[in-house]
């Protein structure tokens, strides 16, 4: 008949039982929370029909050759970079400044 007092000396008992106990159930607990992780973004990705129909149908292949044609007529040497506000600045304020700067030049 065991002893409990001898058990409770016992290191495999003391320190073993628990690691293996942590370590099982810690996984079987890790897999619960991932599988709540993917069925909550399998329910976020999806669309409602009519705006499915419009990403499909954006999909079709580019051609070279078509978008080449498309491009061509832009005016890229007009173009200017114009740096956005940054968080501490105004950005209306900001964006004022920067077209009363632009039609200054033109």
């Amino acid at each position: 008949m065991f002893n409990i007092k001898a058990l409770r000396r016992n290191k495999t008992v003391k320190y073993g039982v628990p690691m293996l106990l942590l370590v099982v159930g810690g996984s079987f607990g890790l897999r619960e929370f991932a599988q709540i992780r993917y069925d909550s973004l399998k329910i976020k990705r999806k669309l409602d029909p009519s705006l499915e129909a419009k990403v499909n149908i954006e999909r079709q292949p580019v051609i070279l050759e078509e978008e080449y044609e498309r491009i061509k007529d832009l005016k890229l040497d007009e173009w200017k970079n114009i740096r956005g506000p940054r968080p501490w600045e105004d950005s209306k304020e900001y964006q004022d400044q920067q077209r009363s700067n632009q039609n200054k030049r033109h």
